[in-house]
């Protein structure tokens, strides 16, 4: 009888751990449809339910703190509130993807999504005075990296921001960074790292478009103009695609005849 009362907890536990196991995977595939068609408010909502169901699961933490990304990107900013409105979103949505990379230190996204919280936060409040971020995201890139895990999507962009967090800091005089700590940034690892990014994820607009940037800043225009080029062809996959194929429309013809 008790061996029978033992298999029975056994089975059960089993299914609902199944079931459980669906029902996260439910919310997950409702908030990233509504991610895939770029309504973030949407699919932040499916994402919360599901932390409220089945708190302190890392796959749902790093969607909430993309979501709450996505959405500070689009605030409005003109006023002292709606700047402290938007770091606040960026504040939180760094929290979430803490959480997630102390639950799931062994996955790559959790600490991409934390290096992109902290660059957002870096770049609102500009670099020199947070160098301790700055360091933090160049340190979350090189973890994800050496992780190396969560597929081709998630590397790409991962070698994207590191290369995107180096040429920004190398736009600074280097023995005014080196003092903060910030020596390390240097354009050759940022052109090397965007040609990994685009190697790994392809057709990805603004990808091409910052290593343009990149690329101009060394004098190569006649790269830049081919990046410039794929990025123009380059299907939308990023709600801002249509503004930025219009920016790299502008720019190529600012660099046409150099």
């Amino acid at each position: 009888m008790k061996k029978n009362l033992i298999y029975l907890f056994v089975i059960w536990g089993l299914l609902i751990s199944r079931f459980s196991a669906q029902t996260v995977q439910e919310y997950l595939s409702q908030g990233d449809k509504y991610y895939e068609q770029f309504n973030n408010e949407k699919a932040l909502e499916f994402y919360q339910k599901a932390d409220v169901a089945f708190p302190d699961n890392w796959e749902i933490l790093w969607r909430i703190s993309r979501a709450h990304v996505d959405i500070a990107e689009h605030m409005p900013s003109s006023t002292d509130e709606q700047e402290d409105a938007q770091i606040a979103k960026f504040n939180l949505a760094f929290e979430y993807a803490n959480r997630a990379v102390k639950i799931a230190p062994n996955q790559s996204v959790t600490y991409l999504r934390r290096a992109i919280a902290n660059g957002k936060i870096a770049l609102f409040k500009g670099v020199f005075s947070v160098a301790g971020v700055v360091n933090q995201v160049k340190a979350d890139c090189e973890k994800a990296i050496s992780l190396n895990n969560g597929g081709n999507d998630i590397q790409g962009v991962t070698h994207y921001v590191y290369a995107r967090t180096h040429a920004k800091i190398s736009e600074k005089w280097k023995p005014a960074r080196a003092v903060l700590g910030l020596g390390w940034a240097n354009i050759e690892t940022a052109l090397s790292n965007y040609q990994k990014a685009i190697e790994l994820k392809p057709n990805f607009m603004m990808f091409y478009v910052d290593y343009a940037k990149a690329l101009i800043s060394e004098d190569d225009y006649n790269k830049a103009r081919e990046m410039l080029k794929k990025a123009i062809s380059c299907k939308n996959e990023d709600e801002d695609d249509a503004k930025l194929r219009e920016e790299a429309r502008q720019l190529f013809k600012k660099i046409e005849k150099e």
